[in-house]
C-alpha cells in the first residue's frame, strides 16, 4: 500500500473538509495519476492490441486487477456472477458518502476498441489508485466496479445492469465514469432505453430446385420479419431505432434453409414506450413463421437497458474540476444521435454521469470504428486517458468533501425520479 502523505493538522476535521484541504487533495491525486501515467498508457494500448468482447474480458480484467495489485490493493473477481466483473473498494474516515467510479473493459466484433472502453478501464483504475493516496484524509469511501459486455455483443449483455440487480449500487451516494470521443463535455441529453432480441425460426430442408415444395423456408422468414419491422417504422415515434442483423441464413443456394436466425435491437427514448414497440417487433416475427409455417422461438439475449436521468448538478462538478485542469469545454453538437447505456440502469438507482473525454479533434472520426481504436492509442488518446483519470479523482474528492454539493445532487435525482414515476 503506498505511503500517504499528511496535511496540516488544522484541516484534518473528520467529516469536514476545508477548501484549502480539498485543493490539496486534488494535487496530490494529480501528481499521483502522473506518477504513474507510462504505466497506465501502457495498460491501455495492450488492451487495444488483444481486444476481447463481452463476457470474455479475462485479459483485460487482469490486467486492470495487476494493476491495483502492484500497488496494494486488493480486488474482488466474480462479482455479480459475472467471470469478468470486479470490484475493489477504498475506505476512508467513514463509509458514506460513497462514490462508485466505472470501468468498461470490452471490445468490439472485428474493430476492437473502436469505442474506447480500453481508456474508460485503465483511468478508472489510474484514479482509484490516485484517491488510494488521499483517501485517509477524507470522510467517506470510493467502490471501484469493473463492468463487463457494455456493448450489445454478447449473451446476458450489460455488466452495469447485473450490479444493479446484485444491489451493489443501494448504497452508493454517486456514480462517475468517463467515455472518449471527439469533443470534451458533460452532456445533458439522456439515452436511449433498449432491449435485444434474438429470433430463431426452424423449418424443414429440402431440394431446392427438385423438390422445393416439401420444405420450409426459415430464412423467408427472416427476411419476412425484417420486411415486417420496416413496414413498422412508419408507425412508431421518432426516436425509436430498430436495427438487426442476419446471424444465420441456411448452409447453401440449393437447400432449402430449415434453421435461419436474426438478431435485433430496439431502442426508444422511455422505457414504458420501448414495451410497446418491442411487442409489435415481436409480432413481426410471429406474423412470418404464420406465413412460412416455420417455427419460431426467441429470447432477449441483452438486460434492458434503462434510459440515462442525467443531473446537471453532477455534471457542473466535473465541468468545473475540468475546467481548474486547464480545459476549455466543447459546445455540445447541435445535431447528434443518442445511444443506449447501461450507465442508465445505474441512473435509477444513484445520481450518474459519464464524462466525455475528447482523444481526437477529427470530428469525421466516428464511434465504433477502426479509425477511433487507432485514435485510443495515439498521443491525444494517450492525453485524454490521463486527462480521463485526473477528472474522475478530483471530482470523487468533491463528492465526498462537500455534503452540500451532493446534496443538491440528490435532491436533482430524487426530483428527476418523481417526475419521471
Amino acid at each position: 500500500m503506498p505511503q500517504r502523505s499528511a496535511l496540516r493538522r488544522g484541516d484534518e476535521t473528520r467529516g469536514e473538509v476545508t477548501l484549502s484541504k480539498v485543493h490539496a487533495l486534488k494535487q496530490m491525486a494529480q501528481a499521483e495519476i502522473d506518477g504513474m501515467a507510462e504505466v497506465l498508457i501502457a495498460a491501455s494500448d495492450q488492451m487495444a492490441r488483444e481486444p476481447e468482447i463481452g463476457h470474455q474480458e479475462f485479459k483485460s480484467a487482469a490486467l486492470l486487477r495487476d494493476l491495483l495489485a502492484q500497488r496494494g490493493v486488493l480486488s474482488e473477481a466474480g462479482v455479480a456472477g459475472m467471470a469478468t466483473a470486479f470490484r475493489a473498494e477504498l475506505q476512508g474516515q467513514q463509509v458514506r458518502p460513497r462514490v462508485a467510479i466505472l470501468a468498461e473493459y470490452d471490445a468490439l466484433p472485428e474493430m476492437g476498441h473502436g469505442c474506447g472502453h480500453n481508456i474508460i478501464g485503465t483511468a478508472a483504475v489510474g484514479a482509484f489508485l490516485a484517491l488510494n493516496r488521499v483517501i485517509e484524509q477524507l470522510p467517506g469511501s470510493v467502490a471501484l466496479f469493473g463492468t463487463p459486455c457494455e456493448e450489445s455483443t454478447a449473451p446476458n449483455a450489460g455488466g452495469k445492469v447485473l450490479f444493479v440487480r446484485a444491489g451493489l449500487f443501494d448504497d452508493v451516494d454517486a456514480a462517475i465514469m468517463v467515455h472518449p470521443g471527439t469533443r470534451t463535455l458533460l452532456s445533458m441529453r439522456s439515452s436511449l432505453a433498449a432491449r435485444g432480441f434474438d429470433f430463431h425460426f426452424a423449418g424443414r430442408a429440402a431440394h431446392a430446385a427438385a423438390k422445393p415444395h416439401e420444405g420450409i423456408n426459415a430464412l423467408d422468414a427472416v427476411i419476412l420479419t425484417f420486411n415486417g419491422i420496416n413496414a413498422l417504422r412508419q408507425h412508431v415515434k421518432s426516436d425509436v431505432r430498430i436495427h438487426g442483423i442476419i446471424t444465420h441464413g441456411g448452409a447453401a443456394a440449393n437447400i432449402v434453409p430449415a434453421e435461419a436466425s436474426c438478431r435485433f435491437r430496439v431502442r426508444a427514448m422511455s422505457t414504458q414506450y420501448l414495451e410497446e414497440v418491442a411487442q409489435k417487433v415481436i409480432r413481426c416475427a410471429e406474423g412470418a413463421a404464420l406465413m412460412t409455417g416455420a417455427t419460431l422461438e426467441w429470447h432477449e439475449y441483452a438486460n434492458p437497458y434503462e434510459n440515462l436521468i442525467p443531473n446537471q448538478a453532477l455534471n457542473d462538478v466535473a465541468a468545473a474540476n475540468l475546467q481548474q485542469l486547464g480545459v476549455t469545454l466543447d459546445p455540445e453538437p447541435v445535431e447528434g444521435g443518442l445511444g443506449s447505456t447501461d450507465l442508465g440502469n445505474v441512473s435509477h438507482k444513484t445520481p450518474a454521469t459519464s464524462i466525455s473525454i475528447s482523444i481526437t479533434r477529427d470530428e469525421s472520426v466516428r464511434g465504433h470504428s477502426r479509425e477511433f481504436a487507432a485514435a485510443t492509442v495515439s498521443d491525444s488518446g494517450h492525453a485524454g486517458l490521463i486527462l480521463a483519470a485526473k477528472v474522475l479523482a478530483m471530482t470523487a474528492i468533491d463528492l465526498i468533501a462537500k455534503p452540500d454539493v451532493l446534496a443538491a445532487i440528490r435532491a436533482e435525482w430524487q426530483q428527476a425520479l418523481q417526475e419521471k414515476g
